[in-house]
């Protein structure tokens, strides 16, 4: 099952409801911002698509929006609704605790939405990917004692990803103690 299935919400309807729930918006301005973070290298999303996922959006129940004047043109301006609000915070809360380690665009997109979930959510979900993680990374290690006799090409294949959820249990690990200490400055800075 596809997380599209899961959620109702494919990777650019998660991002683009994530930067319309920073503050009422229209599509020039979530256009601007993905500039301005960087996401195009990490997301899948078209200057022009943007319009046809509002659209999707609202035919959903999950933004509203409205006509205003903007330098002597009507722009529709974007936000979030209670719904939408709902629907964004489980994808994020769904999204992190499901972390396994893999180079994952939602997870980024889920990342850098964290303020949406109290401290105690964010406590939890990265507990729980922290937990999937530990135990993937030591049936990879017992799969790899396993074929400690194979050769280069077939050891390298468990060898790469155990160093990789090494790392990432490093930097979750470091993700859970900032937010404990309470020093982490989560915020939606651009």
């Amino acid at each position: 099952m596809s997380e599209e299935e899961i959620s109702g919400l494919s990777h650019v309807s998660f991002v683009v409801l994530g930067l319309v729930a920073e503050h009422p918006c229209h599509g020039k301005d979530i256009n601007k911002r993905i500039e301005e973070r960087g996401m195009r290298s990490w997301t899948a999303i078209g200057r022009s698509s943007i319009y046809g996922v509002l659209k999707n959006l609202k035919k959903k129940g999950l933004v509203e929006s409205w006509i205003e004047e903007e330098d002597n043109r009507a722009v529709k301006i974007y936000q979030i609704t209670i719904e939408g609000k709902e629907v964004l915070k489980t994808q994020i809360y769904n999204v992190l605790s499901n972390f396994v380690g893999r180079n994952d665009h939602n997870f980024y997109t889920a990342f850098a939405m964290l303020p949406v979930l109290s401290q105690e959510e964010q406590i939890e979900v990265f507990t729980k990917s922290l937990n999937k993680i530990k135990i993937h990374k030591k049936e990879l290690e017992k799969m790899l004692k396993h074929n400690a006799h194979n050769k280069l090409n077939v050891r390298g294949l468990f060898e790469h990803p155990i160093r990789i959820l090494g790392a990432d249990i490093k930097f979750l690990e470091w993700v859970l103690e900032e937010i404990k200490k309470g020093s982490g400055k989560i915020g939606s800075e651009a």
